[in-house]
């Protein structure tokens, strides 16, 4: 049988020690703190994460029984936000005798990687898809570089590199 002590003792790390021997990596161990923090909290609406290729992703979100126009994407520095609140309130004079599929406002986050950058967003048949692509600044990628030679002479006589007529 599992306790509540013994499940927050698995997600409970401390990430203390490493805070203070490493430099630069704030917002690495913010994340890995902030994921534990996810986990423990509502799963709602599902999602698929799916790698599409080297440096393309597609989030896959079931939203079933919201419009396109109840949810709400935002996307900020290094954060997806998908937000969905319904508009539409009960028929008056129904009651429900079961009510299965969920109309309860919903909020998911999803920590981007450095450039990372939503390309498109779709929905179709209660189904939201949202493109994913890491796109690196040229500058940032690796590069090749030539290297060149010179022939050095040892002595300490001045070189000449062309004749120049005077």
């Amino acid at each position: 049988m599992l306790n509540k002590e013994d499940l927050e003792m698995r997600t409970a790390f401390d990430l203390t020690p490493y805070r203070r021997s490493t430099v630069g990596f704030d917002r690495l161990f913010d994340a890995i703190e902030s994921s534990f923090r996810a986990e423990t909290q509502d799963s709602y609406p599902p999602f698929d994460i799916v790698r599409t290729g080297e440096d393309s992703y597609r989030i896959t979100l079931a939203v079933a029984g919201f419009r396109p126009d109840e949810i709400d994407i935002t996307a900020q520095r290094n954060q997806l936000v998908i937000s969905g609140q319904k508009t539409e309130k009960d028929e008056e004079g129904v009651e429900f005798v079961h009510r299965g599929i969920a109309a309860r406002a919903f909020e998911r986050r999803f920590q981007l990687a450095d450039y990372v950058e939503v390309r498109d967003a779709n929905y179709e048949h209660g189904m939201l898809t949202i493109s994913l692509q890491r796109i690196v600044p040229e500058s940032l990628k690796p590069r090749k570089i030539a290297i060149g030679s010179r022939e050095y002479v040892n002595d300490d006589t001045p070189q000449l590199t062309e004749d120049k007529a005077a």
